[in-house]
């Protein structure tokens, strides 16, 4: 029940972003919450759900692949390592859509579709996550995950090529802060699906040591695992970063 609770919730948190874009955007404040101010602290709360669970993930990572610690608290590190990374999933997959909302205020006009499709995504990327996690043992769940390379590689590319397109046309002129944040998001989109790649072996120890108990073999497998997904989660937490900078203060 407590399941279907957060993801109702997490789910009326992404129409409200739709909500918000009809609200005024502008940043002057006369006393009164603004729909900017509102969508900004959700921009906010976003960032540091993300990068905050993030580092708590590769935390109890490092515990799971220390076989100097009892096979029960490393399957119990890995059990959290799942419950953990729904936050990251969900916060990246509303980022763009308040993003967009928020470059209205900045002077970054979108066309009507545009923006349509901006708003649409952070209920259809959540609902996508949300299913992968709670429903991953279902045909709709498992078909979710198999795709998800693809789909990321589709993110990547969409966000490169629409950057490249407004910079030709003069739309970053005045906010070249901007683009650099969306090519910044597309990186970690990428390292993302780069280090889940690289996760498959540990995932897979995982749940072998689950059921057979700890191995040399094992371990070793996890442990050579998590390195190479390493440089990859630092370059997801140094792109969050930048794009943070970015934000705060808009150079360009």
């Amino acid at each position: 029940m407590h399941k279907r609770i957060i993801a109702i919730a997490l789910l009326g948190l992404s129409i409200w972003f739709g909500v918000a874009q009809a609200l005024t955007l502008s940043v002057e404040s006369d006393g009164h919450i603004t729909g900017y101010e509102v969508v900004l602290f959700l921009h906010q709360l976003l960032f540091v759900f993300w990068l905050g669970p993030d580092l708590g993930r590769y935390i109890w990572s490092t515990r799971a692949a220390n076989s100097a610690l009892s096979p029960t608290t490393r399957i119990t590190a890995g059990g959290l390592i799942n419950k953990i990374e729904l936050f990251p999933r969900v916060c990246i997959s509303l980022m763009l859509t308040v993003g967009g909302i928020l470059t209205e205020a900045v002077g970054l006009t979108h066309p009507w579709w545009q923006m349509a499709g901006i708003v649409l995504l952070g209920p259809v990327w959540l609902s996508m996550v949300l299913i992968g996690h709670f429903r991953a043992n279902t045909d709709l769940g498992k078909l979710i995950k198999n795709t998800d390379v693809l789909f990321r590689l589709f993110m990547t590319a969409a966000i490169l090529a629409s950057v490249s397109y407004s910079w030709s046309i003069g739309r970053f002129d005045t906010t070249q802060w901007v683009a650099g944040k969306l090519v910044l998001f597309a990186a970690i989109v990428l390292f993302g699906m780069f280090m889940r790649i690289r996760l498959k072996p540990f995932d897979a120890g995982l749940a072998e040591m689950a059921s057979d108990g700890p191995s040399d073999k094992i371990d070793a497998s996890m442990s050579k695992s998590l390195a190479s997904a390493r440089p990859y989660v630092f370059g997801i937490w140094i792109a969050l970063a930048l794009a943070a900078w970015l934000g705060v203060a808009q150079p360009g």
